[in-house]
């Protein structure tokens, strides 16, 4: 199947009623445990990678990596770059041939926000590309960063930034947090209703999403959500893979470890799939 745009496939999920995945592939075992799930799932995903993981995984190494799976896949596949933090690593992942971007400029005042994202939507159009924003804070920084707390995403600023942008999909904060969570989440569903039911034809994004119970995902993407974002949950398995069998194995062999990983992310892939899907 063809690399497709992320709007496609948040269009399929809309008309279906669920979600779309969009998983973080920060390595190479967690890219091919993700497409291990996806060939057998039979469901399209969107694979992703932030500007603020490329210190250990670089966008000129990760993205052609990303690209050929996505265009190799049986299913349909878009390439996202998650949390654009400049115009110049936004241009490198259009050129590259990702079919989405977003921006990221929801620490700067609305007014800012809204020009800057004007500006990368305009950038997008010369590729036919996608573009994500993010309005409200969700709670911690991607990347581990500072934590700015959360900022709940005002529908009257929903509506205006919508309005003046027409961006693609739209990142909103209603008490989700990027990494672990502190304590059981707790999704301000009231708001999520409140900004569907005044902008119903527009895609909206659910980021932090590991560590949101199965319950709140599906009430989630039945209130409007097309879009969730996994990433700890990914690199955790990874990291739970190489530790038991480092435990399990004193005679350690890197290539049967790095086949763990693979195989403990295709299952923590499927299964957020699944549930997104409203199939599990």
């Amino acid at each position: 199947m063809p690399l497709v745009k992320m709007s496609k496939l948040l269009e399929n999920a809309r008309k279906e009623n669920r979600a779309c995945a969009s998983l973080s592939v920060y390595s190479m075992e967690s890219l091919m445990g993700v497409m291990a799930a996806v060939e057998e799932l039979k469901i399209p995903v969107i694979l992703q990678l932030a500007e603020a993981r490329f210190g250990t995984a670089p966008l000129e190494l990760m993205g052609p990596m990303m690209l050929s799976a996505a265009k190799n896949s049986s299913i349909d596949i878009a390439v996202h770059l998650d949390h654009g933090l400049t115009f110049e690593t936004i241009e490198k992942a259009l050129q590259m041939g990702f079919t989405s971007v977003m921006y990221d400029g929801s620490l700067l005042p609305i007014e800012e926000n809204i020009a800057n994202t004007k500006k990368v939507i305009e950038m997008a159009k010369n590729y036919d590309a996608d573009v994500e924003a993010e309005l409200g804070l969700v709670g911690k920084g991607e990347g581990g960063g500072v934590d700015h707390g959360v900022a709940y995403t005002k529908k009257e600023d929903a509506l205006r930034f919508c309005q003046e942008t027409g961006v693609t999909a739209l990142a909103i904060a209603i008490g989700n947090k990027h990494g672990n969570y502190d304590g059981e989440p707790k999704l301000r569903f009231d708001i999520l209703e409140e900004i569907h039911q005044a902008l119903p034809e527009q895609f909206l994004v659910l980021h932090g999403g590991s560590g949101i119970s199965d319950e709140d995902f599906q009430r989630a993407s039945h209130l409007g959500i097309q879009k969730i974002n996994i990433a700890t949950a990914l690199a955790a398995a990874v990291v739970r893979a190489c530790k038991e069998y480092c435990e399990e194995n004193p005679k350690r062999d890197f290539y049967k470890m790095s086949k763990r990983a693979v195989e403990e992310v295709e299952k923590t892939a499927q299964h957020h799939i699944l549930v997104f899907a409203g199939k599990e």
